[in-house]
């Protein structure tokens, strides 16, 4: 890990040392965020399902970037984004042991999470009309600092079939729901004026399992789709 922020450093120092001559512009941008999760699981056939079909759980960002030129028509522009992530899904749990031990869930399940992304993207910019259009993309790592779970269904336990619904804070880290951090890649594009505003589209592809208990051998990754404006300066 230390190797790892060092080199990042390093190139993080040495890209602003080559870019020095050039403008360097800073920007704010706000939006909202569609984000699902894409799920693989070995759950077995009484489980449900293999693959949760997650939906769209809509929520915000916003955040700030840094637009470093290396050419006229490339820069890198490192940011940082407080981003809404999650989904919801109707989920099936199971456990067929006799007795008191028996419990079955079945109902809604909806996981609402705030990140903390650091993006470093590599853009490419063209002039077209009165601004330039963009597109790149590049890694980013996200830290999560919140979420909320929301379950409303039926649970049949020794006890009988009952009505329940839960809202409790998701909790992060080893043997917890979901991990803490989440590395992916992203991708955007949009279309800046040259008064410095600008719209635009993102997509966050999740490369890190966040599972950590909370969907037993299910392998869950974040999806986030994003729309938004912002405006450099």
């Amino acid at each position: 890990m230390k190797k790892t922020i060092i080199t990042a450093l390093l190139l993080a120092f040495g890209i602003i040392s080559f870019a020095q001559t050039k403008q360097i512009k800073f920007g704010v941008k706000a939006g909202v965020t569609l984000p699902t999760m894409s799920s693989t699981s070995e759950a077995q056939a009484y489980d449900g399902p293999s693959d949760y079909d997650f939906k769209t759980n809509t929520s915000f960002y916003v955040g700030g970037i840094i637009d470093i030129p290396v050419s006229r028509t490339f820069s890198i522009q490192p940011g940082i984004t407080l981003l809404g992530k999650g989904g919801k899904a109707q989920v099936y749990f199971s456990n067929f042991e006799p007795g008191p031990g028996l419990y079955i869930y079945e109902g809604s399940y909806k996981l609402s999470t705030m990140y903390l992304e650091v993006p470093v993207n590599a853009v490419f910019n063209f002039n077209v009309g009165r601004g330039n259009v963009f597109f790149g993309g590049g890694p980013s790592y996200g830290f999560a600092i919140s979420g909320k779970i929301n379950t409303d269904g039926t649970v049949t336990n020794g006890s009988g079939k009952s009505n329940q619904s839960i809202e409790r804070d998701a909790e992060f880290g080893t043997n917890k729901d979901f991990k803490r951090g989440d590395f992916g890649v992203g991708f955007l594009a949009g279309y800046q004026l040259n008064s410095g505003l600008n719209l635009h589209a993102g997509y966050s592809l999740g490369l890190s399992n966040i599972d950590s208990d909370a969907f037993q051998d299910t392998k869950l990754t974040n999806r986030v789709l994003s729309l938004g404006i912002g405006f450099s300066f």
